[in-house]
Formats: C-alpha cells, structure tokens, sequence
C-alpha cells in the first residue's frame, strides 16, 4: 500500500460540477469527499449517519428546524444523524466532507440530484 498526501486545493481543480462530491480519501469505513456547492440543495436527513462538512473556501449555510448556520472558511459543523438539514451556498463554497462510506448525499431522499456512484479522484 501506498501512502501519499492529498492537495485538497489541486484536487478541487480537477471538477466544476456542484453536488457531485467526490471521494479523496479512505480510512475506518469512513470516506473523506469534496464537494463544490452553490445554490439550494434538498432538505434531507441521514436516519443512520452523522455527517461532518468542514469549509475549506467560501461561506456554508446550513438551514435546521430552528435555526441557520453560517460556515466559514476554516469551520464545521457535525450534523447528528436523524436531523433534518438543507444547505444552500448563495456563491460558490468548497467543502469537505467526513462521513461513513454508506452515506447517500441526499439521504433518505432519492432524487435527480443523488450521487450512488462517486468518483474516487
């Protein structure tokens, strides 16, 4: 096995499409991904994963039932699994993501915009 670091920054050169994450890392049936995001995605809910979304570039928002996030560059935020959660990014942000390797981007929706096969880059 080889072991090699990983350029968060060159790798988010490689794509431009929005809610495509795409995975860059492994470890612990865990999957390390990123994503670019602009505009509204769905409301939706993971019933068996937490969810972390680290803001590597740009501004992050996270609408809950009560109440919005505001992610900076350099913050996350762990999203507990069973809690319902749209992001939305009014320009665009770039966004890494932890999450376990069974984890659908669109959660218990299934849609247009849900990713089944990701790209390892």
């Amino acid at each position: 096995m080889e072991i090699n670091k990983v350029n968060l920054h060159s790798k988010l050169k490689t794509f431009n499409e929005y809610w495509s994450p795409k995975i860059v890392g492994e470890l612990n049936d865990q999957f390390v991904k990123i994503a670019k995001f602009k505009g509204e995605f769905v409301l939706h809910t993971h019933e068996q994963e937490d969810e972390l979304f680290y803001v590597i570039e740009g501004v992050l928002f996270i609408a809950l039932k009560n109440k919005t996030l505001e992610l900076n560059a350099g913050e996350f935020v762990i999203i507990p699994k069973g809690v319902p959660h749209k992001p939305f990014a009014p320009e665009e942000v770039s966004v890494l993501l932890f999450e376990p390797a069974s984890t659908l981007n669109t959660g218990t929706i299934k849609n247009e915009r849900t990713v089944t096969d990701l790209d390892k880059i």
